[in-house]
């Protein structure tokens, strides 16, 4: 099918498109038999996206059909926008990637089911992940998808799956955080470390979070018990010592980080170091030479040194929603994007100084 193509705007909150003809009625609801989605056709910077107009998808056996609300925007879109490290194109495309469709996270209203589909109706309120979440409809597979919380809005709910993943499983899996330990958060205040220090707190750790000096009240309003100021504290050259560290920002050698272990503490990796990921060996394998390094090093040292890639999980998504329901975590979102404005949320990704988590409303 050949596609109409729409520039994406920098500017506007979207792009109008004439509405197209429905098709047939699902419940109440008349489903479009076009729809805005948000495409590219090679690897590149937020420059490659194109705003086009799309057959509506069909829910096949065991999906159903979403009427995408809002969706999260984190480091993954941007990492597959520009295919890096270049070894994932081996998944995802060697030259041109295999899926023109962006987005992970989504929220929306389930206008439509598949066959075999027992838990969803039509109206219900869904969160989950699925692949070409910027789009006005998705088929996302029911295993994907629960009944969003009921205390956060759809835009706040699209936000939570990638980051509450990696959080989660940073602590409890890789770190195997137990109640009462120390837990240190190296890069409190992005999409992941607002999570994480919330998630901490839940299951019971004293929590020091390090961000910038223009977010340490951001910081502590998510239940740090204490923040350091990196810009005027080095964490790893001080006296205190944590049983966990979960390091996000990567902004010292693994030597620097170990300093600030307990003698059987544990360090998560999450990501590779957020310096220069467009240029030398990291546009390759994303760093994972330090995750190898760190691997070698767990077998001389008592302490734990663990890379993480997080894993999307429905049993976790519904350990988040918990959480959420009993008042212990909330996602923080600090930037609404339009669909039309893509470009912009993706490029300030790319920045690694973003606040809390940033949602495209479509």
């Amino acid at each position: 099918m050949t596609a109409q193509l729409i520039a994406l705007s920098d500017s506007s909150a979207g792009i109008q498109v004439q509405p197209a003809s429905a098709s047939a009625t699902s419940g109440s609801e008349r489903i479009p038999h076009r729809m805005r989605a948000v495409a590219r056709d090679s690897y590149g910077g937020p420059e490659v996206l194109r705003l086009t107009e799309l057959d509506v998808p069909r829910p096949a056996a065991g999906e159903v059909l979403v009427r995408v609300a809002a969706a999260g925007v984190g480091a993954d879109e941007w990492h597959l926008l520009r295919g890096l490290p270049y070894a994932s194109r081996l998944v995802t495309g060697l030259t041109t990637p295999k899926n023109q469709l962006l987005g992970l996270d989504l929220a929306g209203v389930v206008v439509g089911v598949g066959e075999g589909v027992t838990e969803f109706a039509v109206g219900d309120e869904v969160f989950g992940w699925s692949a070409g979440a910027y789009a006005e409809y998705v088929a996302v597979p029911a295993n994907q998808l629960l009944v969003k919380p009921h205390n956060l809005s759809l835009a706040e709910a699209a936000v939570v799956p990638i980051s509450g993943f990696t959080a989660l499983q940073a602590l409890r899996d890789a770190g195997q955080l137990k109640a009462g330990q120390r837990v240190l958060i190296n890069g409190a205040s992005g999409g992941v470390g607002s999570f994480a220090v919330q998630i901490a707190k839940a299951l019971g750790a004293h929590v020091t979070g390090v961000a910038s000096s223009r977010n340490q009240d951001f910081v502590r309003s998510l239940g740090a018990d204490e923040v350091i100021d990196y810009t005027r504290e080095d964490f790893t050259e001080g006296p205190a010592r944590y049983d966990l560290i979960v390091d996000l920002a990567q902004s010292h050698s693994l030597e620097e980080t170990r300093r600030a272990l307990t003698e059987r503490g544990s360090l998560v990796l999450v990501g590779s170091s957020a310096r220069n990921e467009l240029s030398g060996r990291l546009r390759w394998f994303k760093g994972t030479d330090r995750w190898f390094k760190a691997l070698f090093l767990s077998l001389f040292s008592r302490q734990r040194l663990v890379p993480l890639v997080h894993e999307d999980k429905l049993t976790d998504l519904a350990f988040l929603r918990e959480l959420i329901e009993a008042g212990k975590l909330r996602p923080v979102v600090t930037q609404r994007f339009g669909l039309g404005e893509v470009r912009r949320a993706i490029a300030a990704t790319e920045g690694h100084s973003v606040r809390g988590k940033l949602v495209i409303e479509v």
